[in-house]
């Protein structure tokens, strides 16, 4: 199950031939109410992509019926055309569901600087439209069609302690970095909430996971991430249970984004404590995050500390107030750098593990903050060299 597991949302995904790959490549999930509340978060790249223009407004209100979805196109870089597209292809399925265009959100993911097949993708509104169900298989299918280099769909479902669901689905899996990633995201919930509180919860959940991940320091055009509540349950939510759920949840996909990092053979979690502030944590984290000499290191099993204290070191002191001499490395519980200078033989780390934990102790002060990468391989590399969508 995914975005179909509450009450009240039908999906569909279906196979257009947009995209290269063999698979479903547009999808639409579709609220069926009696609520229609909604928030939304989005790229700050500059160059934001026609869908993410269109969808910020659209959402701006608090009111989305649906969302259409594709794969194998971005629409970014495409001037007053893609836009265009996106405006018609929220017309298209506005028309197909009998609500206002501005009530449907548009998301696109894939090559940028090309404009859509648009009539394939009104074709691929038309039969998911036609197809839309509210089955786990359905809610699977729609998973599948917003893939890009993901190797799996990513998806996670949650029940609330009254009987409320909430249920998810994103793509990503390259150009992942910090303030969002290169994703698409749809988050369903049955809960009676309103679109204040959605907005309120969405932005703190996405702080604590989307933003602190990191494949390959590349920061998209199309980031969106939604968040759809249909009342449907008829349950009211403790406010702190759900704004729990919902950083939950991120946190899940979120950690499936890294786990499915293109072509990574490690995940590696950087937690920065003794720091003065939160703040200062976490932009040590994610100098460290950052650090394409740090990962290459990894991929080829070497805890080389050396590569995470220099990129420690480049952030600035007014950011990050500490003593160098006083700073300890542990990397998978061997403390490798001992008051900045070398503690015990790196030899002793035990690097087979997937999973990597850097952890480092500023010894300033007494907050902290964790931020999640991979490593990267050859295979990073040969995905990204011929990559097309």
């Amino acid at each position: 199950m995914s975005v179909t597991f509450p009450k009240g949302f039908q999906a569909a995904g279906v196979d257009t031939g947009i995209s290269a790959a063999d698979k479903p490549d547009v999808a639409l999930v579709v609220n069926q109410g009696p609520q229609f509340a909604a928030a939304g978060v989005f790229t700050t790249n500059r160059f934001c992509a026609a869908p993410v223009q269109w969808s910020r407004k659209a959402v701006a209100d608090g009111d989305i019926h649906a969302v259409i979805l594709n794969s194998g196109g971005a629409n970014a870089c495409t001037g007053e055309e893609g836009y265009a597209q996106s405006e018609r292809t929220a017309d298209f399925v506005a028309s197909l569901l009998k609500v206002a265009p501005d009530q449907v959100a548009v998301c696109s993911t894939g090559l940028i600087g090309e404009l859509l097949p648009l009539d394939k993708v009104l074709d691929g509104a038309r039969e998911a439209y036609g197809r839309l169900a509210d089955s786990a298989e359905a809610g699977a299918d729609a998973a599948h069609a917003i893939m890009t280099t993901d190797t799996k769909p990513k998806v996670a479902t949650r029940l609330g302690s009254n009987g409320f669901r909430v249920g998810a689905m994103v793509k990503g899996s390259g150009m992942i970095a910090p303030q969002l990633a290169t994703m698409l995201c749809v988050i369903t919930t049955d809960a009676v909430v309103s679109p204040g509180q959605l907005q309120a919860a969405l932005g703190a959940a996405a702080d604590t996971s989307f933003n602190r991940i990191d494949v390959d320091g590349c920061m998209s055009t199309n980031d969106t991430v939604l968040l759809l509540a249909s009342g449907a349950s008829g349950l009211e939510p403790d406010p702190d249970e759900f704004n729990a759920l919902i950083a939950d949840i991120c946190a899940d996909l979120a950690g499936q984004i890294i786990g499915d990092g293109e072509g990574m053979s490690h995940t590696i979690a950087i937690t920065v404590k003794g720091a003065t502030s939160e703040d200062a944590a976490l932009a040590c984290g994610r100098a460290v995050a950052a650090s394409n000499l740090l990962k290459c290191a990894i991929s080829g099993n070497d805890p080389n500390w050396g590569r995470i204290v220099s990129s420690l070191g480049t952030v600035p002191e007014d950011v990050a107030p500490y003593d160098p001499d006083r700073v300890c490395v542990d990397v998978n519980g061997v403390r490798i750098c001992d008051g900045g200078k070398p503690g015990r033989d790196r030899s002793e780390v035990d690097m087979t593990p997937v999973d990597i934990h850097i952890d480092i102790d500023l010894n300033a002060g007494d907050r902290e903050a964790t931020v999640w990468t991979d490593d990267l391989t050859h295979e990073y590399v040969h995905i990204n060299a011929d990559y097309e969508s």
